[in-house]
């Protein structure tokens, strides 16, 4: 015979294991990576020409503060199509929506990576090429009078075991400052002249094969100052692409002496279209 209090204690386990089931359930039912995904869009900066990902290092303090994720990608500087390959990959690993933001050289990389990629949300053009399809970085550097990046490269023939040459451009360590990051103080542009990445000359005459920006929301940073991209050079693209522009008084090189603007823009653009 079972008493009445074995009957109710038997019952009590039963709807106790049948709360944790449920509970067990709910949990195989939630994607382990839901409370890991960011409340925020992640920021994938592409360096350009003449730099490494560590140009980015202030605007990365800046957007981390802010709670931005933040991916400084390494761009090879050996032509759109094989840097946006690379880029490509970075953006595949990274889940979840991005804001896309290419410097200089970096720019047609970005119009060429960005496109086709729904979780690209929006492009930010940094001192940046915006280039059409079939249009190379020389092309619309001299659309306008004023660089004067010529003058100051220090061409370098380089052979790769298979037999295949080219040519690697860096500016001459003593025209760096004023060439590339006049309004940076003399000591770190000392740094970054001795640590500047080369880039192909053939990249800068090679054609891009896709624009982002005809179709993704964007904004465009012009810097008046800029001996590399000439300001009225910058204002030609970002007027064609509809860019959302903002025209800063700084060099070439204003990631590193205005992060905070940089920042600012960048964050302004995740903000808008999230």
């Amino acid at each position: 015979m079972v008493s009445s209090k074995g009957v109710r204690s038997r019952r009590l386990m039963s709807g106790a294991l049948s709360t944790v089931a449920v509970g067990l359930l709910a949990t195989a039912a939630t994607p382990a990576f839901a409370a890991d995904k960011p409340a925020k869009p992640t920021i994938v900066l592409e360096h350009g020409a003449f730099a490494d990902a560590s140009s980015w290092n202030a605007v990365i303090e800046e957007l981390r503060a802010d709670g931005y994720p933040v991916v400084a990608a390494a761009n090879p500087l050996r032509g759109p199509a094989n840097d946006a390959a690379a880029l490509r990959s970075v953006l595949d690993h990274v889940a979840g929506p991005k804001i896309l933001v290419g410097h200089s050289y970096g720019g047609s990389v970005i119009s060429v990576a960005g496109a086709n990629d729904p979780q690209v949300k929006a492009l930010v053009y940094v001192a940046a090429f915006l280039p059409a399809p079939g249009e190379t970085a020389l092309e619309l550097t001299n659309k306008y009078p004023g660089s004067t990046l010529p003058g100051t490269l220090d061409p370098t023939p380089f052979t790769l075991p298979d037999g295949t040459s080219g040519t690697d451009l860096y500016i001459k360590p003593g025209k760096f400052h004023h060439q590339f990051a006049a309004d940076v103080p003399a000591g770190t542009a000392a740094l970054m002249a001795a640590t500047q990445r080369p880039i192909v000359q053939s990249a800068l005459e090679e054609k891009t094969e896709a624009a982002a920006w005809r179709d993704k929301p964007t904004w465009a940073i012009i810097t008046t100052q800029d001996l590399n991209i000439p300001a009225e050079v910058q204002r030609y693209m970002a007027k064609r692409a509809h860019a959302h522009s903002v025209e800063v008084r700084a060099s070439h090189s204003v990631a590193v002496s205005q992060p905070k603007t940089v920042a600012g823009v960048i964050e302004k653009a995740a903000r808008a279209t999230r």
